[in-house]
């Protein structure tokens, strides 16, 4: 498949963008992305942007250099998130479309309470038809507790969206057998079916200046988009409208397929991963729904054993025979509370609502 077919086929796509295209003043090529971005949403497809550059436009801003510092680099990102979202609400604005900021610690995926919650607020705006820009939260992130890139973050965040195809733009058209720079005659391999310790190791470290990634981060986030169903592609964002020039004939990029779909893969891992922290007794209704397809509602909910917060994982049982495994939207005391309740009730019971499942359908696996 090429990259034209890849984009054209998928659903949803994530697209990361360095902080070396957003040097200087790039008004007019943001402008051309969000074009393309808008173009994308008219065939009915979901875009997620995440975006670096808060904390070069930071620096620039505040008149500081490079620094080491932990503190003035979380003082650039302060600065330089507003700037950055200001373009962007701009350059989206143009097209009809509205962006939200999103900002996220690895605590946020990592989580599966957090990772829950963020996922929920993804789905929402895309919902909404809005525009998520993400970002690392660098103005509190320390060294320990961070992603390091965006292209490591991008690759969760697609993740979380369930994305088919993650699109990686800076200022390289993609992954060369041998440094290009060094040797003019290296050439550009458009498809890498696995990524190992060799091609991470000729990969090399950071291109630029302001950027903190380089080939090999790529490469990593890439890697961990594969392992859950989601393509890749590792394309130049040097021109205007990037994505447009990605879906011409003949465009260059390097192509990391999908193993598998981000939907089977995700239930792949709770079934096979996580280790269940309480169950759920549910009654033959609820049991015969869950097998056309539904999710499980409180309402179907007879027995709860355990000890489990949101986002841990459970067994579901139908006179005591297993049926499935799911990640609860709510912990063992809230699900004591509404058990047995219609969904239109969960708030009135407990003051708030998480949604009107007890497990969605989306997070459950019939055993």
């Amino acid at each position: 498949m090429t990259p034209s077919q890849l984009v054209s086929n998928a659903q949803c796509i994530a697209i990361k963008v360095g902080s070396s295209l957003l040097t200087g003043d790039r008004t007019a090529w943001m402008g051309s992305l969000a074009a393309d971005i808008a173009a994308l949403r008219a065939e009915g497809k979901t875009v997620l942007l995440v975006s670096s550059g808060a904390v070069a436009l930071g620096r620039q801003r505040l008149g500081l250099r490079g620094s080491p510092r932990l503190a003035a680099k979380q003082a650039a990102a302060a600065t330089g998130q507003p700037l950055l979202m200001a373009a962007w609400n701009a350059a989206f604005a143009a097209h009809g479309l509205t962006a939200a900021q999103l900002l996220l610690t690895i605590g946020d995926t990592e989580a599966r309470r957090r990772w829950l919650n963020a996922r929920a607020t993804i789905e929402t705006l895309l919902g909404l038809g809005v525009v998520p820009v993400v970002n690392e939260n660098d103005s509190v992130a320390t060294e320990e507790l961070r992603y390091g890139d965006n292209d490591r973050l991008s690759a969760r965040v697609a993740q979380l969206a369930g994305a088919d195809v993650l699109v990686l733009l800076s200022d390289v058209d993609g992954f060369y057998e041998r440094d290009p720079v060094a040797d003019p005659s290296a050439a550009l391999i458009d498809r890498l079916e696995a990524i190992g310790t060799d091609e991470l190791a000729a990969a090399g470290g950071a291109g630029t200046a302001v950027g903190t990634g380089g080939m090999r981060t790529k490469l990593e986030a890439a890697r961990i988009a594969q392992g859950f169903g989601c393509a890749t592609l590792i394309a130049s964002g040097v021109h205007d409208h990037p994505l447009a020039r990605l879906r011409a004939d003949g465009a260059r990029a390097t192509l990391v397929p999908a193993r598998g779909s981000p939907a089977s893969a995700y239930k792949q891992w709770i079934a096979g991963t996580l280790a269940p922290l309480g169950q759920l007794g549910i009654d033959r209704g609820a049991a015969d729904a869950l097998g056309r397809g539904s999710s499980l509602l409180p309402s179907g909910v007879r027995s709860i054993e355990g000890e489990f917060v949101p986002g841990d994982c459970v067994r579901i049982l139908c006179d005591g025979r297993e049926l499935g495994r799911g990640l609860a939207r709510y912990g063992a005391r809230e699900a004591s509370v509404i058990a047995g309740l219609r969904a239109t009730d969960i708030a009135g019971r407990l003051g708030y609502s998480r949604g009107d499942e007890l497990i969605h359908r989306d997070d459950l696996v019939l055993t």
